[in-house]
């Protein structure tokens, strides 16, 4: 009878989202390293039908389309965020020179009426504009993590035809990087023998690089 591979925990791709959340420090970064190190060479030997886990903090952290997208999608709305204050800059500008403008009785009742409903006017636009480009956003954010999802899904799937594990646990651990094994729940701990992590990165980065290098020739 085939195995079949049960991924629990869903794929904790909304972490994306927070762009600062995968940063790291030198510190971090080399506890990291030395966990790596040592579960390469258990990752080759865990057994078929093993119950194995997949740390997804470091995934979404090392993993390089991740990263590639982040990074075009964090300069989206860098520039949607710039465009929606230069607005509302303007905006709060015109309502202050038109209240002082009232105040100093400089505009008679009709224009100060006229003025006050474009500003109005502008005030929907406004609101409507940037209600648009965080829509925008929003779709961004589920299109990058759709396309990471999938990518990381279809190589798992790929993986363990090979591996045959009995159970491949996705789960974020380690959060501190200080390689000390520490998961969420529904696992409190594990042997970090059963740590399929950096096999899957390696696997995961070549597979991405070969396709752009693919694409880059094209």
């Amino acid at each position: 009878m085939k195995k079949t591979t049960h991924i629990l925990s869903a794929l904790a791709v909304s972490a994306v989202v927070a762009f600062g959340s995968v940063s790291c420090n030198q510190t971090k970064g080399e506890a990291a390293e030395s966990q790596a190190a040592d579960t390469t060479e258990v990752a080759e030997t865990a057994p078929k039908g093993a119950i194995v886990y997949l740390d997804m903090t470091r995934v979404m952290a090392e993993y390089d389309m991740a990263n590639d997208l982040r990074t075009v999608v964090e300069t989206k709305v860098q520039n949607i965020q710039a465009e929606i204050t230069r607005r509302e800059k303007n905006l709060t500008n015109a309502v202050t020179k038109y209240q002082e403008k009232v105040q100093k009785g400089l505009m008679t009742r009709t224009v100060a009426e006229t003025e006050a409903a474009k500003l109005q006017n502008q005030e929907i636009e406004f609101n409507n504009y940037a209600n648009q480009k965080n829509n925008e956003i929003n779709e961004e954010l589920l299109v990058m993590n759709n396309q990471i999802n999938d990518a990381i899904a279809t190589f798992i799937k790929k993986y363990n035809e090979e591996k045959q594990y009995a159970m491949i646990i996705l789960t974020q651990g380690d959060a501190e990087g200080d390689g000390v094994v520490s998961l969420s729940a529904p696992v409190i701990t594990a042997d970090p023998t059963l740590d399929i992590t950096n096999d899957v990165l390696a696997g995961l980065n070549e597979e991405y690089i070969a396709s752009k290098n693919e694409n880059q020739s094209k």
